[in-house]
């Protein structure tokens, strides 16, 4: 992450959540909020990570408050936006950043079962946490959506979560004109960056090579690169922008 002296504080007074916030690209998001000034709220699955994702962003001095939050479990949707209301009083900014990819089956051989558990978490949680949300977000709040550049070409492994991702892109038009005026909805998709959740370009050094080349950069994408646009689209800075996608993927190919 950038040196503080470099960040603004465009979110000061701010309350934020993001979720699937404890590693990798959501982290690298409640990061930077954090450090521009937000009172960041994360949650993932496990208590252990909360608390650990917790413990390092103190660290630098952010607000931080954790809670366990698996997004396809209703009540613990619910619980992450009481709980939050009754810490900070308010929500200014939801990062839905939860996804999963179970399986690298084609469609037409994907079981029932995972093609509903791609749907729940990739698609249906984002519209269910906001209607938990919506009443408590305030006049000049944003909604940013993750996304994936494979919602706009889905690779060969990972067909049916480019669709869900595609189905997002969609989302972000339908919600940004039912919650305008008072609350802009904006899109990330993010290129090929190096997680755990993509573990295979760690592990694999020749996906990597291939994916590298395929970008006019040269390089892989970093959370920091995921987090600032994120920032950017959450904040006053990109006041007159809503039910956009912005495409962070070092010039991959997705649409004229």
């Amino acid at each position: 992450m950038e040196k503080t002296s470099k960040i603004g504080r465009r979110f000061e007074g701010k309350v934020a959540i993001v979720t699937a916030s404890t590693q990798g690209i959501g982290f690298g998001i409640a990061q930077r909020l954090g450090l521009e000034g937000a009172s960041v709220v994360v949650s993932s699955r496990k208590q252990e990570n909360v608390d650990e994702a917790v413990q390092k962003l103190k660290a630098q001095g952010i607000e931080v408050f954790g809670i366990v939050c698996h997004v396809s479990n209703a009540q613990q949707r619910k619980n992450l936006i009481d709980k939050t209301v009754q810490k900070y009083g308010r929500i200014d900014v939801v990062v839905s950043n939860a996804a999963a990819n179970p399986t690298i089956d084609p469609i037409l051989q994907m079981k029932e079962s995972l093609i509903d558990k791609l749907w729940e978490i990739n698609v249906k949680a984002s519209i269910l946490l906001l209607q938990d949300a919506a009443p408590h977000l305030q006049k000049g709040s944003s909604v940013v959506l993750i996304s994936s550049i494979a919602g706009y070409q889905p690779q060969t492994t990972l067909t049916m979560y480019g669709v869900t991702k595609t189905t997002l892109l969609g989302l972000t038009k339908a919600l940004a004109a039912e919650m305008a005026p008072d609350t802009r909805v904006n899109c990330l998709a993010p290129g090929f960056v190096p997680t755990h959740f993509a573990d295979f370009l760690i592990k694999d050094e020749a996906a990597r090579n291939e994916i590298e080349g395929k970008t006019l950069l040269n390089r892989l994408g970093t959370t920091q690169d995921m987090a600032s646009a994120t920032a950017f689209l959450a904040s006053d800075d990109a006041s007159y922008i809503t039910g956009e996608t912005l495409v962070v993927a070092g010039g991959i190919p997705s649409r004229l």
